[in-house]
């Protein structure tokens, strides 16, 4: 790690056999980029996840954030969509939201990772939301994300363990002790967010 490169975990550090495991089910390959080269579909370029057609191309040093994001807007779109697919989603705003929500959710599968690491993470990275952290988005302003995720994800998805029918309401509560808690049926075993 360079000491301007924010500190979240990456591929190398969950393992490509995590990443392949979690979305090839679902269709989209995982397209291995050597270390140093640039990656093809990057709409941010670096070491950012890319995308063309029904292949997510990654290196090890892509952030695990960045390929599930890449893949969240992959998984919300039509086929006709993904056919025309080079680098650019072209998805709407609250499209995006709910890519964000869905990268979250996502993060829960990844071992080693969950959903608290993935809201840390997207924190670190710079993304932006209006009441200012991904966690109190969630609590309190993602209401519209959700609702375009349950409606553009199709149930039969095929992202193993990844339940989009689950009451998401209720995920993100805060509880006297301080900690944001999860419902372990919903998203996988993690406990408490450890800020």
């Amino acid at each position: 790690m360079t000491i301007n490169e924010p500190d979240v975990l990456r591929i190398r550090d969950v393992g490509w056999d995590c990443v392949e495991s979690l979305l090839q089910p679902a269709g989209l390959s995982v397209v291995r980029v050597e270390d140093g080269q640039p990656i093809p579909g990057s709409h941010w370029g670096d070491e950012e996840a890319g995308l063309i057609g029904h292949s997510l191309y990654v290196r090890s040093d892509t952030p695990v954030h960045s390929a599930l994001h890449e893949s969240g807007h992959w998984l919300l779109m039509s086929e006709q969509r993904r056919d025309a697919l080079h680098t650019d989603a072209k998805g709407t705003a609250v499209e995006e939201m709910a890519v964000c929500y869905l990268q979250v959710l996502m993060g829960d599968l990844v071992p080693n990772m969950g959903w608290q690491r993935m809201c840390r993470d997207m924190d670190s990275w710079g993304y932006s939301f209006r009441l200012g952290s991904t966690l109190e988005w969630l609590r309190a302003d993602a209401d519209d994300a959700l609702a375009c995720l349950t409606q553009k994800l199709s149930h039969a998805h095929g992202v193993p363990g990844l339940d989009v029918t689950a009451p998401y309401s209720r995920i993100f509560q805060q509880h006297d002790d301080g900690g944001a808690h999860v419902e372990a049926a919903h998203l996988g075993a993690s406990g408490q967010f450890d800020s």
